[in-house]
């Protein structure tokens, strides 16, 4: 995001974009509808291309419009997807606990939205969703979901959109992590905008 004018109002709202990525049938739709209408609805048709919900939330004092973009994952619309990363403030990385290959696909999605998103950030706000704990044909263990997150330093959550189990948490730290960097983005345009020479460096006050 660009920000915009000469200071940050906190009692304005702050626009981000989160995106939700991963492959085929891991259940980002689900967990979208979950988080945003605290709904579950067991057969959704394919997302071609993507959608987008809208959240409102309050973060640090700082109320949020989450834009948040629901993508498909089937192979032939990966190019179509890629299109969508631009401008994204978070990435919402899902698989699904129950499919070892969604698993396996984590670093393909991950390295593919690192190399299209501009500007490049190895520590782009970002967080990985292990989705559907509430079955019991497991595929993959959290220990190994845990140990490649704690590898690329990013948050893990185990999730299920079924049973509303961690889906708040985990949006809502990707929220946290996409303030935080937008703040640093923004003061920094504010160092690069305006000079202090020493005379106008500001005074310490105490309160």
């Amino acid at each position: 995001l660009v920000p915009q004018g000469p200071s940050m109002d906190t009692s304005k709202k702050v626009d981000l974009k989160i995106i939700i990525i991963g492959a085929l049938g891991v259940g980002k739709t689900s967990l979208l509808h979950q988080y945003v209408h605290k709904t579950f609805y067991e057969d959704y048709r394919t997302t071609l291309g993507a959608s987008i919900l809208t959240k409102v939330l309050a973060v640090d004092n700082t109320p949020l419009k989450l834009q948040i973009w629901d993508t498909g994952g089937q192979e032939r619309f990966r190019s179509m997807v890629s299109t969508f990363y631009k401008g994204s403030d978070g990435c919402m990385l899902a698989f699904d606990v129950t499919d070892r290959e969604s698993f396996e696909s984590l670093d393909n999605w991950r390295d593919d939205f690192l190399e299209k998103v501009i500007p490049r950030e190895q520590d782009f706000p970002m967080v990985v969703l292990g989705n559907k704990i509430d079955i019991c044909d497991r595929q993959v263990p959290k220990e190994m979901a845990s140990a490649w997150c704690k590898e690329k330093d990013i948050p893990y959550f185990e999730v299920s959109a079924k049973n509303n189990i961690n889906v708040a948490e985990a949006f809502e730290t990707l929220a946290k992590q996409a303030l935080t960097t937008y703040k640093g983005i923004f003061e920094s345009y504010l160092t690069d905008s305006i000079k202090l020479t020493p005379n106008d460096k500001p005074k310490k006050s105490c309160c």
